[in-house]
Formats: structure tokens, sequence, C-alpha cells
């Protein structure tokens, strides 16, 4: 990124500093079809996932060269907020679909609601890994289904690029969604994925002077695209040992989670879920509180989906997952990364201890 920024160029100037602008940014897509194993001419720049969710997002998505509008648009209940919003499909298009008590997509109701709209044209958006409790979810599984009734499949891979299988061969996806800052890039980059190269969005948003074939103008953000194909270089170089080394350190994390707080509770735990992804509860003491504390002691940790407003909200994941609102309520996530070693693990273990013991023994009361 720092060698991009001092050079100067408009990727569609013709000059040679847009030439080398220009080059770098195709390598970059060449980067990311690799990752997801498409053609490079499916691969679109956009400023992050919200966007490219945005864009994919309509009935008059064109997908395999069908120019038929989808009339439903079925999201799973866990879904990122990018997505349980439906964009420009209207309210009454949008049917929200029931996750099981592990936090994984109910199958059986996505049957039903595939029967109930036989005739019409369905799209399914589903996260290829929940971004709170790292739950991973039957994308291949629900994309056969959703094929089979004549309907395509938006993905949601941000959280599990670099972790778990985000590819179009594994997943069986139509389109993917990806962002740079999830395995280590810059923020305000991410891609919009095509399985094949019929496709077409007709409404787009962002229009302007045709940049990225006409589906997202504006000049490139030639920067930070280079910093998001460094990433996915990086992560396909780290591949397998990256996955198992963080897969380590959450199983000691939670193991001494358990050691401070017996009655913890964790979700997502007895399922396929991210290796980086830690999600739990302590009884009787709420998020906010636990968050402050540990803040307190240099870790940072979050309690649902990071939002805009910086308040701790209880969780639409599991809410949907059945999980009682006290209980939800003190839900944090802990999340490693590239970054992530054996130090952090302990300083967190000293920290979570020294707030559990904290916050309680502040509720016991004295004797009369």
């Amino acid at each position: 990124m720092l060698a991009v920024l001092t050079q100067a160029g408009n990727a569609s100037s013709v000059h040679r500093e847009g030439r080398r602008a220009r080059a770098e940014i195709e390598a970059a897509r060449e980067s990311l079809a690799r990752l997801v194993k498409t053609q490079p001419k499916n691969v679109y720049f956009t400023s992050g996932a919200t966007e490219a969710l945005n864009l994919a997002l309509t009935p008059e998505l064109e997908l395999d060269g069908n120019k038929t509008p989808f009339d439903v648009l079925l999201v799973s209940a866990g879904e990122h907020a990018g997505v349980l919003q439906g964009h420009r499909f209207p309210a009454t298009a949008i049917e929200k679909l029931p996750l099981t008590t592990a936090g994984v997509l109910d199958l059986a109701a996505l049957d039903a609601a595939l029967a109930r709209h036989a005739g019409q044209r369905v799209l399914l958006a589903l996260q290829a890994a929940n971004n709170e409790t790292g739950v991973v979810q039957p994308v291949a599984e629900a994309a056969a289904r959703v094929h089979a009734a004549g309907g395509a499949l938006v993905c949601d891979a941000v959280q599990a690029a670099g972790k778990a299988a985000c590819d179009f061969a594994a997943l069986g996806t139509d389109i993917l969604v990806l962002s740079a800052h999830k395995i280590g890039g810059p923020q305000g980059a991410g891609a919009l994925c095509f399985a094949n190269g019929r496709h077409h969005i007709a409404d787009t948003i962002v229009r302007g002077g045709g940049q990225e074939r006409g589906l997202r103008a504006g000049t490139e953000n030639v920067a930070a695209i280079a910093g998001f194909a460094a990433a996915v270089e990086g992560v396909a170089e780290a591949g397998a040992s990256e996955i198992a080394r963080l897969a380590r350190l959450r199983d000691r994390l939670e193991r001494d989670v358990l050691v401070s707080a017996p009655d913890v509770v964790s979700f997502g735990a007895n399922v396929a879920r991210l290796p980086n992804t830690a999600n739990f509860a302590v009884p009787g003491v709420g998020a906010e509180v636990l968050l402050m504390a540990l803040d307190l002691e240099g870790v940072a940790v979050s309690s649902g989906s990071a939002c805009s407003s910086g308040k701790v909200k209880r969780s639409h994941v599991l809410e949907a997952m059945g999980v009682p609102s006290a209980l939800a309520e003190g839900a944090i996530r802990v999340s490693l990364g590239w970054s992530s070693e054996e130090d952090d693990v302990d300083m967190f273990r000293i920290a979570f201890a020294k707030a559990v013991e904290t916050i309680r023994s502040k509720r016991v009361k004295p004797a009369a």
C-alpha cells in the first residue's frame, strides 16, 4: 500500500502512471479470483462488503443469462445487518428463515419456504459463517436445494475467508462477497465475486464514469485494492497451518474461561465453527460491564456485531438461536487473528479472571 501511495496515476488514464495503477488493480483482481476460484473478469472491487451486498441484493440481478426478476429474498435469521435489511427488495418480498438452537440455518425451514414459493424465482442470502458465533453454515447443501428450485444464492463469505472454505467450488454459491479488513487488509475495500461470466446488474448504485466495467463508478482506491490483494496472498500462503494454530489458541482460551467461570455458557461450540471465534456468557454478568472491565485491563472484545452507535446491543443471532434474554445480554465475542499469540491468550486469561472476580464480589452482600 505504501508503495502504491507514492505513485501518482488514475487507473482510468492511458499515460504511464495510469497504466501502472491499472496493472495494480488487475493483479489484485487475479489474486482474488484465485482465492474464490473464478475468472478475474468476475471480480468487482467495492468500498466493502456492505456495498457489495447492496449491489447484489436486488430483484433485477441477472445470473446465467436469466433476466427474470427475483420474486422473493430469503435470508437466514443470523445474517449481518448488511443482509437482513434486504436492500432493494421490497419488505413484502423478504422472508426470514430460522436458525436451529446450534446456530445453523434450519434446512427443513428452507425446504418449506421453497415449497411455498414454488413457481417463483427465489434468491437466498446465507453467510458462510456467522460473524458473532463463528458457526459455519450449510451453504453447499442450501445452494443445492435453491438451485433445484430454480433459484440462486448470495453468500457473505467475509468471516470465512482465510479460516474456512470460501470458494465457488466448495460452496456451490452463485455470488461471494469478501472484505479486506477481516483478513489483514485495509478497511474500506471489498469485493463482489460471481461464479461465472453470465451476470449483470442494471440498477447499479454508484453511477458515474463507468469504472469496474460499469458496475461501480468512481476512481478506484488503488492502494486499498493493492492491500486487499496482499492480504489475500498472505492468507493463501498461511493456509491450513494458520487455521490449526488459531483453533489451538481458541480452544485453550475457552478452557481458561471455564477455570475462572465454570458456569460459563458457550454458543455454537457443539457444531462446526471458525477457528478464531469464541462466543460465551457468564450467567449474571452483563456484557457491557464485562467489556468495560476487560478494556481496563487492555483487552478488546465485543458483544455481538460492531455497530455504528458503539453501544452494546442484544444479539439478534442469539435471539434466533432461542437463547434466553438474560443470558444473551451477557454474551461477548472473543476473536483471534493473524497477530494473536500465546501471550495474548495468557493476557486474556488473567484479565478475564480478574474481571469476573471483581464483578461478582461486588454483588455479594455482607451478612446481616
